[in-house]
Parts: structure tokens; C-alpha cells; sequence
């Protein structure tokens, strides 16, 4: 009953004008960011960071604008899937697979309209989820000491390569880069600066929120003129939606098609670094074996756009759960909203829910508005989301730029900010150049700091014993599972990672 009263003082937060207004903003972006081919949730969320901030607004109304923007790309990646069979992020690669065959056959409107209905299924039940997971999680977080703390923090940058990735060498690297750039500063407990060259405004760190927006929006910039030249994605011909409604026999085949891959989904979401890419292939994956006994998947069948899109939305859900409960982001984008809630003096873990209960209940609610602007506006608006695919980048590319610039510049009001900004973003050109993922980078450099701290609080508790850190049942359990995320994917990665591309490329061209 305590929880259910907290959601109802959350629904207060969330239903006010300002919130209201602010949550339909982050939908209707979110889904046009996620229509765009190559931007997705992440850069979403890091494109609009400095608009949040730029507008003044406080903790929970610049949560529940991010948020609603995060749901909404997870919508929006579908689009692009669909109609020209390009994914509008790796998530949405699944959704090509019958998507794009049905949009053939002359039933977009139906797969965008059934795929947006998926969408609200598994975010809906993993809002659910999330109440009633992240308090269960809080308990057993306040075990928790400066040694667990630490193991934990080694769990998330061990898993973050996730078990679709080829190359941990490359994530384990990212990670190595964070924690570097983590160390830039004043040491906190000497008073010595490091890695300052004598730059004063270096002694305070890097500020992360300049880093995530040159990693993630400026990089996309510079991918974007290096490889678009200026022209449009989507051809007006072929952009064709059709019938809008899915008839209702459609919607009871798929119905538990959704169920079953909500659940898959959200537990892909709730294991640090598995993310909504994994959740979308086991969906997919599990369905596939379970019901198509005709082998009509990849040929157009609606439970093959069903199951990746209530997988990987319900994976978007579920993973919010450790970055609330643990301050451990489960993936990309919770690892970028991680970043507004520290930037914001709110510490993410087992006392937020006690300390800032109106920030958490308000986000909660907030989803569940969300969730239903974006299901009432997928459906009637999709000829308009369809028109963005058609707009030039030439055009788009200079806004985000702008974004980027003007929204760090009234964050800092510091030039120098705005050259490590740029300074990030040919990093991260040149880093998805050599595909080496970003996210570790970004979980380096907001987790560093407070790693550390532990590393040092424990070790000094102690008296210098480093058998400290594996000293409770707890710490030893976590470097388990820690040595396990990281193993797991050298010996499964490269097969899941090769499947889910063989999947595509070979039903795209039974498709084709």
C-alpha cells in the first residue's frame, strides 16, 4: 500500500502544466529522433541535455523531458525499420525483419500502428516493473559498504560491453579511457592537482555533461558530414503508410507475442550492460522458436514486429531500475541520465528513494503519461514522423550543432568548456571510426571519482588489508557475477552479435 500511496503522490508531481507540457515535448522529440536513422535514445537525451538546463528547469521536470524523450526514440526507432529498412538505432535492427516485408505488402500503417501498440505493451508493464523491483533492490543496496560499493562499480564497467559485443578488449579499453579522464582534477583527498597542465580550469574536472554532448551529439555531426553529404534519407515514393489501424484479429494473434517478450525484455534491461539490443533479440529470437511453425517470419509476419518492438521497450523500462536503486546505469541512455541526475546534486542509489522520493515517484508517474501521449500520438501523427525522414541533414545537423553550442555555453558560460566540447567530439568521431563504444567512456567519467573514493575509504577502513575487498559474502558474490559479464561474451558475443546480423541480412534479402 506504501508504494501505491507514493505513486499517487507522484501522479500529483507529475500532473501539473509545466510537467504536462514538458512530457509531450520529450515524446513528440523523442520519436522524431528515433525516426532518424543513426541518432537513437542516446544521442537523443545527450542532444536535449543543454536545452533542459538552458530552460532553468528544476530536478523533476528536467528528468521527466529526458525520459519522456528516451520512451519516445525507443518508439520512433521503428519508423525508419519499417519503411525503408534502415534501423533507426541497433535495437530497432530486429524490427526490420518482418517490418520492412509487411510495409512491401502494403501494410505499413498497419505494422507501424501494431509495432507502436507493442511499444506501449512493454513499457507499460515495465513502469510496473520498475515500482516494484527498484524498492526490493534499495533493501538489499543498504547492505552495501565502500567495498561492495567498489565491487559493484567493477560489476557495471565489466558488463556495460554487453553480451552482443564482439571486442571486449574495446570496451575494456572505453572503460580504461573514463576512469583516466575521471582522475583530471584536484585529488579530493590530497589537494594535489592531476593531469592539469597548469589550466585552472581543469582543477574542478571535466564536466561530464560537456563530455557526453561532444561524445554523443557532435560526433554525430561530424559521422553525419563525413558520410551523408547533405541529402535526404527517404525518397517520397517510398514512403507510402497505407491503413493506419490493425484489424482486431491482429491484435489478439499478437497479444501474447507481447506478454512474453515484455518479460524477456525487462530482465534483459534490468542486467547492467545487456540493454534493449539484447532485449529485442531474445524477444525476437524466442518467438520465433515458440510459434513460427510455418517459417513465416522475415516474410512479413506481425509477430515478428510485435515481439523485438514490446522487447526492447520493455528492456528501455527495466533498465532505469539499477541506475534508480544501485546508481548503476543499465544501459546508454540511463548511463547519460545518470549524468543530469548528478549535475542536478542528486545522487542515484538506495537513499534516493528515501531523500528525493518526489523526483523518483514523479519520473514513475511521468512514465506512465508518457506512455499513453505516445501510443494516442504514434498512431494518428505517423504520416508526419514519416515526412522527417525526408528532412536533409544539411538542415538537421547545423540545429543539433547549434543545440550543442548554445545549450553549453548558458550551462558554463565558459569558452573553454565549449573547446573540450569539440575537443570530445572529434574523440568520438574518431573512436566510432575504430567502433569503439562510447558508453564506457561517459560510465568512466561520472563513476570514476566515486570509485575511487570507495576504493580509498575501504582500503583505509581496513588498514591497508586489500583482502578487504573480497572480504563479505556480498563483495564476493558481485565480482562473481562481475568476472562472469565479462567472460560471458568472449565465449556467446561474437555468435549472438553475428546472428543478429545474419538474421537481417538474410531475411532482408528474402524479403527483397
Amino acid at each position: 500500500m506504501e508504494t501505491f500511496a507514493s505513486l499517487a503522490d507522484g501522479f500529483a508531481i507529475a500532473l501539473t502544466w509545466q510537467n504536462l507540457l514538458l512530457a509531450l515535448l520529450g515524446c513528440f522529440l523523442g520519436t522524431i529522433m528515433g525516426a532518424l536513422p543513426g541518432l537513437g535514445p542516446s544521442n537523443g537525451v545527450a542532444i536535449l541535455i543543454p536545452l533542459a538546463f538552458t530552460l532553468g528547469l528544476g530536478a523533476t521536470p528536467s528528468l521527466i523531458l529526458l525520459t519522456s524523450v528516451y520512451y519516445g526514440a525507443m518508439y520512433g526507432g521503428r519508423i525508419s525499420s519499417i519503411l525503408l529498412n534502415i534501423p533507426g538505432d541497433e535495437p530497432a535492427m530486429m524490427t526490420c525483419l518482418d517490418g520492412y516485408p509487411m510495409a512491401q505488402k502494403g501494410m505499413a500503417g498497419q505494422a507501424l500502428s501494431l509495432s507502436g501498440v507493442a511499444s506501449f505493451v512493454g513499457a507499460f508493464f515495465a513502469t510496473w516493473g520498475l515500482i516494484f523491483l527498484a524498492p526490493q533492490l534499495v533493501k538489499i543496496a543498504l547492505l552495501f559498504g565502500p567495498a561492495e560499493y567498489f565491487a559493484l562499480f567493477a560489476l557495471a564497467f565489466m558488463t556495460l560491453g554487453g553480451v552482443s559485443s564482439t571486442n571486449q578488449a574495446k570496451s575494456a579499453f572505453a572503460a580504461a579511457l573514463g576512469l583516466g579522464l575521471a582522475t583530471i582534477g584536484v585529488d579530493t583527498q590530497t589537494g594535489v592537482p592531476r593531469f592539469t597542465f597548469g589550466e585552472v580550469h581543469l582543477y574542478d574536472g571535466l564536466d561530464f555533461l560537456v563530455a557526453i554532448v561532444g561524445l554523443f551529439a557532435l560526433s554525430e555531426v561530424f559521422i553525419f558530414l563525413e558520410k551523408r553529404h547533405g541529402s535526404a534519407d527517404a525518397d517520397k515514393s517510398k514512403v507510402k503508410v497505407g491503413r493506419l489501424t490493425p484489424p482486431l484479429s491482429m491484435l489478439k494473434e499478437t497479444a501474447p507475442t507481447m506478454m512474453r517478450s515484455t518479460g524477456l525484455g525487462f530482465l534483459a534491461g534490468v542486467l547492467p550492460g545487456a540493454g534493449a539490443s539484447l532485449g529485442s533479440f531474445i524477444s525476437y529470437s524466442m518467438e520465433k522458436r515458440l510459434v513460427d511453425k510455418d517459417k513465416t517470419f522475415g516474410t512479413g509476419d506481425p509477430r515478428g514486429v510485435a515481439a523485438p518492438e514490446a522487447g526492447n521497450n520493455a528492456a528501455a523500462g527495466g533498465a532505469l531500475v539499477p541506475m534508480l536503486a544501485l546508481g548503476v546505469p543499465g544501459s546508454g541512455t540511463t548511463a547519460v541520465l545518470l549524468a543530469v541526475l548528478l549535475s542536478l546534486n542528486i545522487t542515484p542509489g538506495p537513499l534516493l528513494f528515501s531523500q528525493n522520493p518526489d523526483v523518483v515517484w514523479g519520473l514513475i508517474a511521468a512514465l506512465f503519461i508518457a506512455n499513453f501521449m505516445l501510443l494516442a500520438m504514434n498512431i494518428p501523427m505517423v504520416g508526419l514522423f514519416t515526412r522527417v525522414l525526408m528532412v536533409p541533414p544539411r538542415i538537421l545537423m547545423p540545429v543539433v550543432a547549434m543545440v550543442s553550442f548554445v545549450g553549453i555555453y548558458g550551462i558554463s558560460g565558459s569558452s573553454f568548456d565549449l573547446l573540450v566540447m569539440i575537443g570530445f567530439g572529434v574523440m568520438g568521431w574518431v573512436l566510432r571510426k575504430l567502433d569503439v563504444p562510447l558508453v564506457p567512456i561517459i560510465l568512466g567519467t561520472l563513476l570514476g571519482n566515486t570509485m575511487e573514493n570507495n576504493l580509498r575509504r575501504a582500503i583505509t577502513i581496513s588498514n591497508g588489508d586489500w583482502f578487504t575487498l573480497i572480504d563479505s559474502p556480498l563483495s564476493i558474490a558481485l565480482w562473481v557475477i562481475a568476472i562472469i559479464g565479462f567472460v560471458l561474451p568472449l565465449i556467446i558475443g561474437r555468435k549472438v552479435k553475428s546472428q543478429m546480423h545474419a538474421s537481417r541480412d538474410q531475411e532482408g534479402s528474402v524479403a527483397d
